[in-house]
């Protein structure tokens, strides 16, 4: 699971909100035209965003271990902070983009308590959840080849391969080193092998720094590293932690437009809410059985032991990952790899929350760590959450139509949000279309609309 403290502070501690500020409130940029990156205030923030990452790792594990009683990491999940640093934060401050994650986590924690979860999980049909699931993957696979330097800006085309359509320069070699070393660690079932890619490949970064000298990537000099040059953290960078970024949010400042009520606004937000919470709440229940079934830990119909208690814990995640603005925290399927080894009780989850705690104080060996080095990580996971197209059938238009517009619509509008809604829009639609109204659950035509008003809110913001 360690993995996450490379990417999320890559993800969450480089992104700028609608001001253009980092989480910290520092900006991202040095000058008004957007190009000078500020790096210094970049590499503290990934180091603000690791140790509240590992923060919220360690004690939610370990909460898990002694609440729920069951093998199960919890740390912040992929996919949801992409969400947050890609769509949600551009459009209002952080602490106002990590105050929905924690209205989340309490809506999901309502849902717990009072048995809606199970229902609003089997009002989603499995085609579109599937669907969810490879869009996130294609979703994080693109930001992941973004990142890499693979994937930019072309010259009269959206986006082009490398530099001018070339894979030019030192960084990009590091890519693909990188992604090369973790396929084959994988396919090779090598334990840690994405953390051990990302250790790897930093490595190889600093070395070919210390000999190329390669420097950061400029408009000028387009073959640089793209957020930080890997170097190593001075002696003097490692000290107490730095938590100052936990309580720093706004729960109800999201909901408005510059501080005043707006119905297109404030249903946009609540479909934003909504996505958050679709993108967190169907991974659980599959990791929490799959888990369960790998240690034998099921009972006859398919349930694990202390079910509430699992999922209680698991909600509460998410809201102190909001509060620790470490993005929405879930439940890990890598926890596989300690039932591997044995684990059959929350012990397991107690020891590795307190590895997590521990890796706080390492929080400066982030800054080694360039994007080239970790992005590959990200296409691969991607590579891995396709497997789940294989759940839709797509010989049939009402099924495989709204979950290809699903996924296709993730990475193509850059918004998990939208591709989420167009499904769950064409879902209905085809259903209608076929004569299968009455076969959608209630509560799904009740999103449907959500979504309609939530892509036309531009031309209702104009009527109200």
């Amino acid at each position: 699971m360690a993995y996450i403290l490379a990417l999320n502070p890559l993800i969450i501690g480089t992104a700028a909100d609608k001001n253009g500020r980092l989480i910290d409130g520092a900006p991202k940029f040095l000058d008004a035209a957007g190009k000078t990156l500020n790096t210094a205030a970049i590499d503290h923030n990934k180091i603000l965003v690791l140790a509240v990452t590992a923060l919220v790792a360690g004690v939610m594990t370990i909460a898990m271990g002694i609440w729920g009683r069951f093998p199960l990491g919890i740390a912040t999940g992929l996919g949801i902070n992409s969400l947050l640093a890609y769509v949600v934060a551009p459009t209002m401050t952080w602490g106002q983009a990590m105050g929905l994650v924690v209205w989340e986590g309490i809506l999901i924690l309502v849902f717990v308590l009072t048995g809606l979860r199970e229902i609003i999980f089997r009002a989603v049909p499995r085609s579109l959840r599937s669907a969810i699931s490879v869009g996130i993957g294609l979703f994080i696979a693109f930001v992941g080849l973004v990142d890499g330097g693979i994937i930019r800006k072309g010259a009269g085309t959206p986006v082009t391969l490398g530099v001018g359509g070339d894979l030019l320069g030192w960084p990009i070699l590091v890519f693909l080193v990188g992604f090369c070393l973790v396929a084959v660690l994988h396919h090779k079932h090598v334990k840690g092998s994405m953390l051990i890619a990302i250790i790897g490949t930093s490595l190889l970064g600093v070395i070919v720094e210390a000999v190329a000298h390669v420097g950061p990537q400029t408009d000028t000099h387009p073959t640089g590293w793209q957020l930080n040059v890997p170097r190593w953290p001075a002696a003097s960078s490692f000290s107490w932690p730095d938590l100052s970024l936990v309580g720093h949010i706004d729960l109800f400042g999201g909901f408005l437009a510059d501080g005043h009520f707006r119905i297109g606004v404030f249903l946009g937000t609540l479909l934003i809410v909504f996505s958050l919470m679709l993108a967190d709440f169907f991974d659980t229940m599959g990791t929490v059985v799959a888990i369960g079934s790998q240690a034998g830990l099921l009972d006859e119909d398919g349930n694990p032991p202390h079910l509430k208690e699992i999922l209680t814990v698991d909600a509460l995640a998410a809201v102190a990952g909001g509060v620790g603005q470490a993005s929405s925290a879930t439940a890990y399927i890598e926890s596989a790899a300690g039932v591997g080894e044995g684990a059959r009780t929350g012990l397991a989850s107690v020891v590795t929350g307190a590895a997590f705690l521990v890796s706080i104080f390492l929080s400066p060996i982030v800054s080694i760590i360039p994007s080239e080095a970790a992005a590959p990580v990200l296409v691969f996971v991607g590579f891995l959450m396709m497997a789940q197209v294989l759940d839709v059938d797509w010989t049939d238009l009402e099924d495989g139509l709204p979950a290809f517009l699903g996924m296709i619509l993730m990475p193509f509008a850059y918004s998990i949000t939208t591709g989420i809604g167009a499904g769950i829009i064409a879902h209905c639609l085809t259903k209608a279309v076929g004569g299968k109204a009455r076969t959608v659950h209630p509560l799904l035509w009740v999103v449907a609309a959500l979504f309609v008003i939530y892509f036309a809110q531009g031309v209702l913001v104009k009527i109200i």
